[in-house]
């Protein structure tokens, strides 16, 4: 199995790379016609997420480089050899087949978690093939996806790392019950709020280093 991270993270490589990758995305994709929104859509990202990768602010993980290269019809080594990693950023996952609410919790995080790197997903399959590959460290799970349960992947993903936080995030509170049983350590309605979400990271079972850049409310506030 290839080491992404290892082949991801290139020494001695200035700061020009980051300039580098972000043209190298912008042409790319202008050129199959996909303008950013477009992009996003395909890769279920926000279209500021895109925006800020095509102006070298952020810099994609090696996994999502090559959804991106699958999107582009691109050369993956060669969109690898133009970023340089930045310093490791906590991995948070969202997966939610409704758009409409992925945008609008995926706005949610990005706000309140700017250190982090969200991925959305829209099923449990590709979820978990991340998850086996690229360290979730914070989980947000809708409890029905799709003729899936949310409530069997949050067992699987707990299986593959034990240290994984999972939080709910549902239309349906009628599945509260169940869903403590499964070894989550939050349930949250939509739609998310950065109140409710400050609230249950202060929760985590397993505290995250550098998730906020704000100190988190103590759990009983």
């Amino acid at each position: 199995m290839i080491d992404w991270k290892r082949a991801y993270v290139k020494e001695g490589v200035s700061e020009a790379v980051h300039e580098s990758f972000a043209k190298k995305l912008k042409r790319l994709r202008t050129a199959q016609k996909l303008s950013q929104q477009g992009l996003s859509e395909q890769l279920h990202v926000s279209r500021s997420t895109v925006a800020s990768w095509e102006t070298g602010l952020r810099l994609p993980s090696a996994v999502m480089i090559l959804r991106i290269a699958r999107c582009l019809s691109a050369d993956p080594t060669a969109l690898i050899s133009a970023a340089e990693e930045p310093a490791e950023k906590p991995g948070v996952l969202l997966v939610d087949p409704d758009r409409i609410s992925r945008s609008s919790s995926l706005f949610v995080l990005e706000e309140v978690l700017p250190n982090a790197a969200v991925t959305c997903f829209t099923d449990s399959s590709e979820a978990l093939a991340f998850a086996r590959s690229e360290q979730a460290a914070l989980v947000f799970l809708e409890t029905r996806i799709g003729a899936d349960s949310g409530l069997t992947l949050c067992r699987e993903l707990l299986k593959l790392d034990p240290r994984t936080n999972v939080i709910f995030l549902t239309d349906y509170p009628e599945d509260a019950l169940e869903a403590w049983g499964t070894g989550a350590c939050g349930f949250l309605l939509k739609p998310m709020t950065p109140d409710a979400l400050g609230r249950q990271l202060a929760w985590l079972r397993h505290p995250v280093r550098g998730l906020t850049e704000a100190p988190l409310p103590a759990p009983d506030e």
